[in-house]
């Protein structure tokens, strides 16, 4: 019942032209709800009018249950269905993932790690973990390894395969889709060096990639600083989707 999306497809589309944008919302992937993009879609939407845009719910963990690797699963599933349907949907297979936190990490990680049924052609990462381990060693705040310890269920020693599998730096190839990386310099959620160690990962394999750094920003922000990131979203994928 939580695998929900809401969808927007554009008029005069066709399955050879019409991209498809989806969006992955955050919250720790443990709360959290599509609804929080709702004004991110009109912004994509006019930036972007070509595109059909899915905005997905996925299952949540809670201490008990729904533990990882439950939230990537339901990302791939949503990717899939998309993609299954995609002649009655009257769109391409050309897809951009979207995700800020912790669905910046679902995004990342779907991108990197899956290249069926479909490869993903793009990604925009806000602030988003990439390498677990070191979110737990080094957290910005006391609670992100009692987050990380809740959602996977334990710690790096204890499930090291899962820390590693669910960690989108270590999928990183030649081969990886193009990534625009956007995080602020005060964050207290996810440290900023947690989109560096991804940023030079990808610059070392010749991944096209594009950091964006707002020093005075924190988890997430609004106003100028907002509508420069969608400014520099639109301007990547233009250049990056084809």
């Amino acid at each position: 019942p939580l695998q929900k999306m809401d969808v927007y497809l554009p008029a005069g589309r066709s399955t050879g032209s019409t991209k498809v944008i989806v969006m992955i919302h955050g919250g720790g992937w443990t709360q959290g709800d599509k609804s929080e993009f709702t004004s991110y879609v009109d912004t994509l939407k006019r930036r972007l009018p070509g595109y059909a845009i899915y905005n997905i719910n996925y299952r949540l963990a809670n201490g008990t249950s729904n533990f990882f690797p439950t939230q990537e699963n339901d990302v791939k599933t949503a990717v899939e269905f998309i993609y299954g349907k995609r002649n009655e949907y009257n769109i391409s297979d050309k897809f951009v993932l979207l995700g800020a936190s912790a669905g910046g990490h679902l995004s990342l990680l779907q991108a990197y790690k899956y290249t069926i049924p479909v490869k993903i052609k793009a990604v925009v990462d806000f602030f988003g973990p990439t390498e677990l381990v070191n979110m737990y060693n080094n957290p910005p705040n006391p609670l992100i390894p009692l987050l990380l310890f809740q959602v996977i269920g334990g710690n790096p020693s204890t499930h090291a395969a899962l820390y590693q599998q669910s960690s989108p730096l270590d999928f990183v190839t030649a081969q990886s889709p193009p990534t625009i990386i956007l995080h602020g310099g005060v964050d207290i959620v996810v440290a900023p060096s947690q989109s560096l160690l991804l940023k030079n990962q990808l610059t070392s394999m010749g991944v096209v990639n594009e950091y964006v750094f707002y020093p005075t920003e924190n988890h997430g922000w609004t106003g100028p600083n907002l509508a420069d990131s969608f400014e520099k979203i639109q301007t990547f994928i233009n250049a990056n989707v084809n």
